[in-house]
């Protein structure tokens, strides 16, 4: 059955029906009526099935005199009348499949000012409610930018590109290309794309750009200051000795900072190769914990860890590993004020691997939890730190993704901060 809009079916309906009345009217006037009544009833027949959407199409007897030739001529126009509409139906369902696919945001407005198509991305991004269609665009879109731009376009005037964030979600940016249509009428085509991730990309490569600088300058400044009052002053032994071991400790940040980057650039391109083999969880975690213990103890804090039985052995990689836990170590190690405590515990939950580090500093606001891995970024927004680079927590969840597995932060009920570190047991 094919889906014929119904002025066509009453033309056709019509046409071949007024070819049979005709054909009734001069057979019962022959001789022969009764004879060829049983055509003229074929003829109805396979007018009423087209009229009802029926085109599949029967072999009847027209005969071979006027009416038969008539009853042929407008079979043969509505067959391809049909073959037509079933080619524009399947390229309507294409079409139809096409933009719902899309994540671009598509409206066609007609002449009218009408709503005539609008696929699911525009309906989502525009917040428009099932029933838009055939509604004035004007009352359907809420953002006056929008508006303007297909207005212009209905006149017949050049529009630009949009960018716009839409109103009832500002944490959206769009870029909106409205088009006019000419061909059948004029019209206007919408095109909204979401460039929210290219916009935030964007802004973490700058930030990345200028804290890489910071990194960078305050070391190099340091060394190239000291390296100066060396040549002012080179017979002071003291001071050179002194001045030596500060520009040593520069340049090992630098070094540190360098290696730190070339890390991220290596698991951004997927290039870190993961070698799984058994590794020892309780002497893993007792060296790290041993490394620390003297900066801890210079800071009067208690450094604790726990590695349940059971979570004792765990097929990973192990260096991937020591990296994430020294990571997490260090960074609770150096948030942590004076007289804290940090713990580490490792354990079996929900048949997954799971080891934490918690610490009793000031823990993370509300608003910095989402983004603590993110690179540079700094929950006190100041430029002074403890010590690192600042790129470790990223460099813990990329490591983590690495071996399939996921890394959380929570502020613990009592203060403090809790990361937490899930694995698969394989």
């Amino acid at each position: 059955m094919i889906d014929i809009p119904p002025v066509l079916l009453f033309v056709l309906a019509f046409g071949v029906g007024a070819v049979a009345a005709l054909g009734v009217q001069a057979l019962w006037q022959s001789s022969a009526a009764g004879q060829q009544r049983e055509r003229v009833l074929a003829i109805l027949s396979v007018a009423r099935r087209y009229a009802l959407g029926d085109l599949s199409r029967p072999a009847p007897d027209y005969g071979d005199d006027d009416v038969g030739s008539v009853a042929r001529g407008m079979d043969h126009a509505v067959q391809e009348l049909g073959r037509r509409i079933d080619s524009l139906s399947r390229d309507r369902a294409r079409m139809e499949a096409i933009l719902a696919s899309m994540s671009e945001g598509v409206l066609v407005v007609n002449e009218q000012g009408l709503l005539q198509l609008v696929n699911d991305a525009a309906r989502r991004i525009l917040k428009l409610e099932k029933g838009s269609i055939d509604r004035s665009y004007v009352e359907a879109i809420r953002h006056p930018g929008i508006v303007e731009h297909i207005a212009r376009a209905l006149a017949g005037h050049e529009t630009g590109p949009l960018e716009l964030s839409v109103t009832r979600d500002t944490t959206l940016t769009l870029v909106a290309q409205v088009a006019p249509v000419v061909a059948a009428g004029r019209g206007a085509v919408l095109v909204m794309h979401d460039i929210t991730d290219l916009r935030k990309a964007d802004l973490i490569r700058r930030d990345f750009v200028a804290n890489v600088s910071h990194e960078l300058r305050t070391p190099l400044t340091a060394i190239k200051g000291y390296a100066e009052a060396l040549l002012d002053d080179p017979e002071d032994d003291e001071a050179r000795r002194r001045f030596l071991e500060i520009i040593h400790r520069h340049a090992t940040r630098m070094e540190r900072l360098v290696k730190d980057l070339l890390r991220l650039a290596r698991l951004d391109a997927g290039q870190e190769t993961v070698e799984l083999a058994p590794c020892d969880i309780d002497g893993l975690v007792e060296g790290i914990v041993s490394d620390f213990e003297p900066i801890a103890q210079e800071k009067h804090q208690t450094l604790d860890a726990q590695v349940a039985p059971e979570a004792a052995l765990l097929v990973t990689d192990a260096a991937k590993l020591h990296d994430v836990l020294r990571n997490l170590v260090e960074n609770a190690v150096n948030y942590t004020p004076d007289g804290g405590a940090v713990e580490v515990r490792a354990r079996i939950a929900g048949g997954r691997f799971q080891i934490s580090v918690a610490d009793t500093g000031h823990g993370i606001a509300p608003d910095d939890l989402a983004r603590v891995f993110e690179r540079f970024y700094r929950v006190d927004k100041s430029r002074a730190r403890p010590g690192g680079t600042g790129l470790g927590l990223s460099i813990v969840k990329h490591l983590v993704q690495v071996l399939d597995g996921e890394v959380i932060v929570e502020n613990e009920p009592g203060g403090g901060a809790l990361f937490t570190v899930t694995l698969p047991l394989r």
